[in-house]
């Protein structure tokens, strides 16, 4: 009984992700790779990715996590990656997938991607200052903006939030630090709060939401409680 029960937790886990990625990093850690394409990626905290180079074709697959891609030209070999229920196709151009809860989202910085689902292999293309999301369910309704894309913002080390609703903050500050956020006033959740926060001081980011809230924050080892 004990044997199964440790299995189980093992499948429960990312460990059989970690197993299949060749690249790895930590809860709150960035790491900064360069493929044998001259490509260059940037992986976000708590992200692992597998990378594949061939003189035939350039594949990466996020297993879990969050990419920025800035992808050397090559017409011969597109580049593409695999998250989720979406695959992405680009020759040369700058972009960042995101694949969390069966969830994808691409947010395009800078030439044209190409985006085709899994379940139905219907088809997008998406330009510079586009962002989709893609479920199980297929495409969802494409955004697009002129100014600096808040899902981007965490490649320049900070965390943007515009009229967000707290428990969404809180959802994503959690992806930062290693440790428990927990709050305790359910009304909190659905307030509506801006910001710009660095990325890597998740405690001061709780800081200033507890400030502008009206709540109270208490700082235990590991543990923040919002309240």
């Amino acid at each position: 009984a004990g044997l199964l029960l440790a299995i189980a937790a093992v499948l429960q886990s990312d460990l059989p992700q970690r197993l299949q990625a060749d690249h790895v990093t930590a809860v709150g850690q960035r790491q900064q790779l360069q493929l044998a394409d001259g490509s260059r990626v940037l992986l976000n905290t708590d992200t692992a990715l597998a990378s594949r180079m061939d003189d035939y074709r350039r594949s990466t697959r996020l297993l879990y996590g969050e990419a920025y891609f800035d992808v050397a030209h090559d017409r011969s070999r597109p580049f593409e990656v695999d998250a989720g229920p979406v695959q992405v196709s680009v020759r040369g151009t700058a972009f960042a997938v995101r694949y969390l809860n069966d969830e994808a989202e691409v947010s395009v910085e800078r030439g044209e991607v190409d985006l085709r689902t899994r379940r139905n292999d219907s088809s997008v293309i998406l330009g510079a200052g586009d962002s989709i999301r893609i479920g199980p369910d297929g495409f969802g309704a494409r955004t697009h903006t002129t100014r600096a894309q808040p899902q981007l913002a965490w490649v320049q080390g900070r965390l943007v939030f515009e009229n967000c609703p707290l428990g969404e903050v809180l959802a994503e500050l959690r992806r930062y630090y290693p440790g428990w956020i927990i709050s305790t006033d359910e009304r909190l959740a659905a307030l509506n709060v801006t910001g710009n926060y660095r990325l890597d001081d998740p405690l001061g980011a709780m800081r200033s939401l507890a400030q502008v809230t009206s709540s109270r924050l208490h700082e235990l080892p590991r543990v923040l409680i919002l309240d």
